[in-house]
């Protein structure tokens, strides 16, 4: 399984999404769909984008929404659960986030450093003492913050992340880590380089400080305080039941539905799934003035880069004027579902897409394309 990197399209989106006209025509056997309205004319106008997506079979179900301070305030979905099903996509399912969950592993660590278990300085042997004579010596003294910001010269995976499978996951995780960490570090230290190892690696700081694992560190610190009941990880399907979405890839030019193999030790990097409604809890912290699980200054430093690169700690930053601001970005995708958002804290709103599939040569640019018409038409662009 691959959580791949792909917010660097985003910040090529930001720079164009306002020079493109759209216009769209009614179609013609609207796809299966099913939607809420906050906002009902707003919410009719992303159904009518998304079903126009699903129609032309560039993705088996969609949904999207825009947000503010108070929550959802628009939203629709289109098309199927399953594909061949007749189940629809509703506005209440729950998506795969894929590495759009960095942000929530990188949210709960900072509730460790707001109470002093840990700081964003804290180094890898410091966390986990017993790894000194264990690992390579390029590692004793990297940083939490090196990790968050993929800057601790290791890879982007793993080269076991399916080992040690009869190990408890705490001892699961810390197993992979000494395993992988017995040669020089691979990439310079303190330049950038994509790692999902790097939050499986920050889960296990926290495991070893805390005694918890890090499903139980992201339930008790983050989702039962925001009130997230709908999170939880790995496919949002269970078994074979259609309950909730299965993810699909595309074989033979028709969409498949598929399960992903479940990466439990990798989670920290990309396994949380949610329902839209639970997602605008997270991403509201940074568009509220108070909150229940942090103050401002470690929520800030989240969306704070290193240096003159665009990576913070599990967001993708950069400045626009349209956005009066900083904007702030993720998309990450398990090969069977794709997600996206984007956040602008000074227009107080927040823009996502997800779909229950992945054609890495389509999906991320229809999903761009998707939120560059929200975007637009909260903007009132196209009016003006």
């Amino acid at each position: 399984m691959k959580i791949d990197f792909l917010s660097i399209l985003f910040l090529v989106f930001l720079t164009s999404c306002f020079s493109v006209e759209t216009t769209d025509s009614p179609t013609e056997n609207q796809a299966i769909y099913s939607q809420t309205k906050p906002d009902s004319n707003k919410s009719d106008s992303i159904q009518h984008i998304l079903t126009k997506v699903v129609n032309n079979g560039e993705a088996p179900g969609m949904i999207a929404a825009i947000i503010s301070d108070e929550g959802v305030i628009a939203i629709a979905s289109a098309g199927e659960r399953k594909t061949g099903s007749g189940i629809a996509f509703t506005t209440n399912d729950v998506v795969h986030l894929g590495s759009c969950g960095k942000a929530m592993t990188a949210t709960m660590l900072a509730t460790l450093v707001a109470e002093g278990k840990l700081s964003w300085d804290t180094k890898l042997i410091e966390a986990i003492p017993k790894l000194k004579n264990k690992i390579h010596t390029d590692y004793h003294k990297i940083t939490l913050w090196q990790l968050l910001t993929h800057r601790a010269g290791i890879p982007k995976n793993s080269t076991d992340e399916g080992a040690f499978s009869s190990k408890e996951i705490k001892k699961r995780r810390l197993a992979i880590l000494e395993d992988n960490f017995k040669s020089p570090a691979t990439y310079e230290i303190d330049k950038f380089h994509y790692s999902n190892f790097g939050y499986m690696i920050v889960a296990c700081m926290a495991e070893q400080i805390t005694g918890l694992s890090w499903e139980v560190l992201m339930k008790q610190r983050l989702f039962d305080p925001l009130g997230m009941s709908s999170a939880g990880f790995g496919n949002p399907n269970k078994n074979k039941s259609i309950d909730q979405p299965w993810g699909h890839n595309k074989y033979a030019w028709k969409w498949r539905p598929s399960k992903s193999y479940y990466n439990e030790a990798g989670g920290p990097a990309g396994e949380v799934h949610c329902s839209i409604a639970d997602w605008a809890k997270f991403i509201s912290l940074w568009l509220t003035s108070e909150n229940p699980i942090l103050e401002r200054k470690y929520l800030d430093k989240l969306i704070e880069p290193v240096g003159d690169h665009f990576y913070a700690g599990g967001w993708g930053v950069a400045e626009h004027e349209w956005a009066k601001g900083i904007t702030f970005n993720h998309a990450g995708s398990n090969e069977i579902w794709y997600a996206t958002v984007l956040v602008t804290p000074k227009l107080d709103r927040a823009f996502v897409v997800a779909t229950n599939s992945c054609d890495f040569s389509s999906t991320p640019d229809d999903c761009l394309e998707i939120a560059n018409k929200m975007i637009r038409m909260e903007l009132n662009l196209d009016n003006n």
